[in-house]
């Protein structure tokens, strides 16, 4: 098949749905516009930095569709690295925030469900793998946490953490 202009364009023509499609929940998944937003961060807290650790939480992922622990406390201002071990033999991911967002991301997870996550409040890991998560909590509240692999949240695997 010759490669032209007429070619070109019919495949362009048939992309702009798709892109527009993948660019609208782009924006609609990150597309914040409060200050908190605009300052890296929002009530769940921020993106930690690795030198302000001030305790290190184990957090174990397991095919009971459980995070153990699943309740957790921590101080406002408080920076928290999570090490989070998958025990299990299924992917499990642990994913920080607003049960709001949790549940948007959720119904994106069964649209896409190799999906795996490179954002600083989530972890996505193999069987057997470990990994970590390094947050700063900044308001106090409650923080949520949960799997979002297609039906594991569903299934009880949440969690939240306390922040006083």
């Amino acid at each position: 098949m010759a490669i032209n202009r007429k070619n070109i364009s019919a495949l362009v023509l048939a992309m702009l749905p798709a892109l527009a499609l993948a660019a609208g929940d782009h924006a609609a998944h990150g597309g914040q516009h409060d200050d908190k937003a605009a300052a890296g961060h929002d009530a769940a807290g921020m993106a930690g930095d690795p030198a302000r650790v001030t305790r290190t939480v184990p957090v174990e992922m397991d095919d009971t569709m459980r995070f153990t622990p699943d309740k957790i406390s921590v101080k406002a201002g408080e920076t928290v690295r999570f090490f989070v071990v998958n025990k299990g033999k299924l992917r499990h991911e642990m994913m920080i925030g607003s049960m709001a967002e949790l549940n948007e991301h959720a119904e994106m997870m069964k649209k896409m469900p190799d999906m795996v996550h490179k954002e600083p409040n989530q972890i996505s890991l193999a069987p057997g793998q470990r990994g970590g998560i390094v947050w700063q909590f900044t308001d106090a509240g409650t923080v949520d946490f949960a799997c979002l692999q297609p039906g594991h949240k569903e299934a009880g695997m949440v969690g939240a953490v306390q922040v006083q």
